[in-house]
């Protein structure tokens, strides 16, 4: 199931027990009567609270936003988590430093994508990944066998700031102990109002930013407060998932079990730099090695209406692919999304049709993603100007 947050899925909303999946902590700073909620990981989560979604986007490109996700640590712990991690990841886990992050691939025995996250080490042998949507910590359990490992929920919850401010209110909430000399995927403990917080310099915008996790001994409004106070001179705003949606697709930033699903490899999404397959032995391993390398899943985009999950891709009469996800690119002033092909061939820069649900027909090229900042130099903190608004001449009748 597909975790959607394209603008029509506002208006298409059902009323669910408040018992049946986890309720954020932090709700009573951020409901409003406009909320929105949808659910991931098992978590809620907002969706939209009423806000315009254009104004949270530049906001959140040239100041800061501060967002409650529920993407959801797990802890993997014990004599054996080395060993553990090492035959449910495609990459290796040995080499991991205390303090370190990496981004992790777990495949199934077809080699197809079960699930992808970051893999925080935070002792030799204790470590969080913070999983995508989908049940992770039932695929852990089942290949544990008789490893001497500990599989628990840290019962953590996670917020982001994210924005070209972040370091910023990150050197005023830690009282300087957070600077420059924090580096990309770098991870610690820190004190933030009085708080034990575990940070990492992370995040789900490819915009320079950071997240911060807490447990069963944060008081959570407080933590709140403090980070919305330290943030405000900097004009930090919270806000839902929808700048954060537009931002991470124009990032190349890809959603488990939206964009990827179990029946592609991580080939065929364009991830085949996180497989080593000089690994002894890994689940999926001795699929890859036969598995196509050539990628299905790119960019695409289109001057003339906004791609939607769902439509088709057309090309001289025959469908070839579909959309996962689209949003308008505010940076572009085009209509961006993402569209995995049915069948590997050499697609990019191929112009192609874009046959929307409503009925209409659209041209459309097919480019590599992400689709700006390749060289990722805003998230490593490297590109630091500013961007300005543009004035939307092409999306201005399509939002």
């Amino acid at each position: 199931m597909g975790n959607f947050q394209e603008v029509t899925d506002l208006n298409s909303t059902v009323k669910i027990s408040g018992r049946r999946f986890e309720e954020s902590p932090f709700i009573e700073r951020t409901n409003t009567p406009e909320m929105v909620r949808g659910i991931y990981a098992g978590r809620f989560f907002p969706v939209s609270i009423g806000e315009d979604r254009i104004e949270a986007y530049w906001k959140l490109r040239q100041k800061a936003l501060l967002f409650d996700v529920p993407e959801k640590p797990i802890e993997i712990s014990g004599p054996e988590a080395v060993t553990l991690l090492n035959k449910i990841f495609t990459r290796d886990v040995i080499r991991m430093n205390i303090g370190r992050g990496y981004y992790g691939i777990a495949c199934d025995h077809s080699g197809g994508i079960i699930m992808d996250g970051v893999l925080f080490r935070l002792e030799e042998n204790k470590f969080w990944y913070v999983q995508a949507d989908g049940p992770f910590e039932t695929w852990l359990s089942a290949n544990k066998g008789n490893l001497d490992v500990s599989i628990s929920d840290p019962k953590s919850r996670v917020l982001q700031i994210q924005g070209p401010m972040s370091l910023e209110i990150m050197k005023e909430a830690s009282n300087k102990a957070i600077d420059e000399s924090f580096k990309y995927f770098q991870s610690g403990y820190f004190d933030i109002g009085g708080q034990n917080v575990f940070i990492s310099r992370t995040g789900f915008t490819n915009e320079l930013g950071f997240e911060i996790y807490t447990n069963v001994n944060t008081n959570h409004l407080i933590l709140w407060d403090y980070l919305m106070d330290t943030g405000k001179p900097f004009g930090m705003e919270f806000a839902s998932t929808k700048a954060m949606t537009m931002r991470r697709i124009e990032g190349g930033i890809l959603g488990n079990l939206t964009d990827m699903t179990p029946d592609m490899s991580p080939y065929d999404a364009g991830l085949g730099g996180f497989i080593d397959l000089s690994k002894d032995q890994f689940i999926g391993k001795e699929a890859l090695l036969n598995r196509e390398k050539r990628c299905r899943l790119f960019g695409l985009t289109c001057k003339t209406k906004i791609p939607v999950s769902g439509a088709k891709i057309m090309l001289e009469g025959q469908e070839v692919g579909f959309i996962t996800a689209g949003v308008p690119s505010l940076t572009l002033d085009l209509g961006i999304g993402y569209v995995v092909f049915n069948h590997h061939d050499d697609w990019l820069e191929k112009k192609v049709q874009l046959y929307h649900p409503d009925g209409t027909k659209h041209e459309a090229t097919v480019v590599d993603i992400p689709f700006i900042d390749p060289a990722r130099l805003i998230v490593r903190g490297i590109e630091k100007e500013i961007p300005l608004a543009t004035k939307l001449k092409n999306l201005k009748n399509l939002i």
